[in-house]
């Protein structure tokens, strides 16, 4: 199968934003042994797309749009594609009444022009938007299949692995079965990731292996193919024992749809332990980070965020003296907010983070110095030193993440 990509969006062509979905595709795709001949980008223009699409048909069997699919005037993909095909737009029930749900919820009405997101190609299957309001589709027409994709990567994502892949794979893989695992990693980058398995990727065969570069963390994805289920598992088992041998030590889940602050606080939630924390550089993103998993609160009381050396000492309890003669950016300030933080909530681990996020440097030390301190239970105060490269929030974020899987060790550790 020779498969086509057409990217939908005026802001593409004019690099206001960049096409990370085309290669998130693009990768899924060879994941599953689709090869991607061409991608192109075209604007929001019904005539150029139609031409677009004209091409396709005539040198691809599948063909991807990605946007479009929206309430505005310029959202017009399903509507080219409909015309190109000679079909009618017609509505999805389940959609149409999501679609109702939401705006009777946000107490807004619902215009007609919001309605056309719940419409999709007739006779096509419908690809439910679980993260969005805009549905997808596939067609397959004279011996092309037509898949079309909402834009934004929160619902296009999503919507590529959970609809779209297992779609393609039953369309493709009709006498064997494909199966993929994903492992999530932190603490090491995709060059160094890939060096330590050079000799697994460059003899892949099947099963085959991937590295994906995510923000502050690192995926592998591996993927098998066997005649049985039990055949590809064990593929895939023998597969990842060589991989958790080698990096194992940066390991710390599984799937596409996951985090590392996610994997943590299920893990807090399963063992009731609470957890609080004690922000100076990061300013509350910890704590923000903690409250996207659903549940946290089952765990996560609140917290503190405390930039400025008098808020330490006054939210804290930290003697000020202490404060003075140490600096704000040094291992006993981590270790005592982690500890006043874990004793003034009574939770069952405090954690703090100090250091200076940038661009100047602060009681002169770099940009980038980071001590994050973990009093977890009844152990001893554990302070760690990080030196994070690149700008103010990459520092930030880099901080926040540290703290999470300085967390996930020690859970690990304690569980062995």
């Amino acid at each position: 199968m020779k498969a086509e990509i057409i990217a939908v969006g005026t802001e593409l062509l004019l690099g206001q934003i960049s096409n990370t979905n085309g290669q998130f595709l693009a990768r899924t795709l060879a994941d599953i042994g689709i090869d991607t001949y061409y991608q192109t980008v075209v604007g929001d223009n019904q005539k150029r797309l139609e031409s677009v699409l004209k091409l396709a048909q005539t040198r691809s069997d599948l063909i991807i749009t990605i946007g479009g699919l929206g309430p505005t005037e310029d959202d017009l993909t399903k509507q080219t594609v409909a015309k190109h095909l000679g079909k009618q737009l017609v509505p999805d029930k389940k959609a149409l009444a999501r679609l109702q749900g939401f705006y009777t919820q946000s107490q807004r009405p619902l215009t007609p022009n919001n309605q056309i997101q719940a419409y999709y190609v007739a006779d096509a299957t419908v690809l439910d938007n679980d993260h969005g309001l805009a549905v997808g589709s596939a067609s397959t027409v004279d011996g092309v299949s037509y898949i079309l994709l909402p834009g934004p990567p929160s619902e296009f994502k999503p919507m590529v692995t959970h609809k779209l892949r297992p779609l393609l794979i039953a369309m493709t893989h009709h006498d064997e079965f494909l199966l993929s695992r994903v492992l999530r990693f932190y603490g090491i980058g995709e060059s160094l990731l890939a060096t330590e398995l050079d000799d697994l990727i460059v003899s892949q065969t099947n099963p085959t292996l991937a590295t994906y570069a995510k923000d502050h963390e690192v995926t592998l994805r591996l993927t098998a193919k066997a005649p049985q289920k039990a055949e590809a598992v064990k593929l895939l088992n023998d597969l990842e024992a060589k991989v958790q041998a080698r990096v194992g030590d940066y390991f710390y889940g599984y799937g596409d749809d996951n985090s590392l602050q996610k994997v943590v606080v299920n893990a807090l939630i399963a063992q009731k332990t609470t957890l609080t924390a004690a922000e100076s550089l990061t300013g509350g993103l910890f704590q923000s980070m903690i409250a996207e998993v659903p549940g946290a609160s089952e765990v996560f009381a609140g917290g503190f965020v405390t930039y400025a050396m008098a808020q330490k000492a006054k939210m804290l309890a930290i003697p000020l003296k202490d404060l003075e003669k140490n600096g704000v950016v040094s291992q006993q300030t981590a270790a005592a907010m982690a500890l006043q933080s874990k004793q003034r909530l009574g939770a069952d681990i405090g954690i703090g983070f100090t250091g200076v996020a940038g661009p100047d440097k602060l009681e002169d030390q770099q940009a980038g110095t980071v001590y994050i301190g973990l009093a977890f239970k009844d152990q001893p105060v554990d302070v760690k030193l990080f030196h994070f490269p690149r700008q103010r929030n990459d520092v930030r974020t880099n901080a926040a993440m540290a703290g999470f899987f300085m967390i996930f060790q020690a859970l690990q550790a304690e569980r062995h």
